[in-house]
């Protein structure tokens, strides 16, 4: 079985060695080289990790730090597949119920008419 790639995302860290601080600060850096993002969005993108990110946007984040895409994008192998993907279980089900199921509710004492 082929190792699952990963990545870790440095772009906070890039951003701080090169004294932006703020998530703000990116905005009208950004906007001079035609690219407009909202607040929420600068914020979300230096934060969080970016699973799809247009390569304008990408290229104007190495201008913008004079960085190159190894100090943005860190390689690395998933470490199991739970890392990568998630799986929903109901609720009460970590607690083994098994065969129980909850019973119908009745509705005693109202008059229908």
């Amino acid at each position: 079985m082929a190792a699952k790639l990963d990545y870790h995302w440095h772009l906070r860290k890039v951003m701080a060695d090169r004294g932006l601080f703020s998530t703000t600060d990116l905005i009208p850096l950004l906007d001079e080289r035609g690219i407009t993002l909202s607040s929420s969005q600068v914020y979300r993108l230096v934060v969080e990790r970016p699973e799809r990110l247009s390569l304008k946007i990408f290229m104007a984040l190495l201008d913008i730090l004079d960085c190159t895409m190894d100090d943005l994008i860190e390689p690395a192998t998933a470490v199991g597949a739970e890392s990568t993907t998630r799986t929903k279980k109901a609720v009460g089900a970590e607690t083994g119920v098994g065969d129980l199921r909850p019973k119908r509710a009745r509705i005693r004492g109202v008059e229908r008419s």
